[in-house]
């Protein structure tokens, strides 16, 4: 997947704070495909990372372990997530890339 590079160049900051602040390129460059890309796997990593808490943590000892790796897993990919916007690129993240909640235009 490739997006225009005036589009990068506009929303490349936008991109990346679609991590931190998934609703912001709703907000502010809702017509960029290159921010809404990157607003929807921010979005699909926030929620991965609120089932993950809510499910390891109502199990009990194993869940309890294994919620620091999910954790840490989730940092992850925010940081390659924030690393492919910086760089301008639309490259899915590992594992959960292929959802798509938010539609680019």
């Amino acid at each position: 997947m490739t997006a225009d590079p005036a589009d990068v160049n506009a929303n490349k900051w936008i991109g990346v704070l679609a991590y931190i602040l998934f609703f912001l390129p709703l907000i502010a460059a809702k017509d960029s495909r290159f921010a809404m890309y990157h607003a929807n796997q921010g979005l699909v990593l926030l929620i991965l990372g609120i089932v993950c808490n809510i499910v390891l943590g109502l199990i009990p000892v194993i869940g309890w372990i294994l919620l620091p790796l999910a954790n840490l897993a989730s940092l992850v990919l925010a940081i390659l997530g924030i690393i492919q916007a910086a760089n301008g690129q639309l490259k899915p993240l590992p594992l959960i890339g292929s959802i798509t909640i938010i539609k680019t235009p």
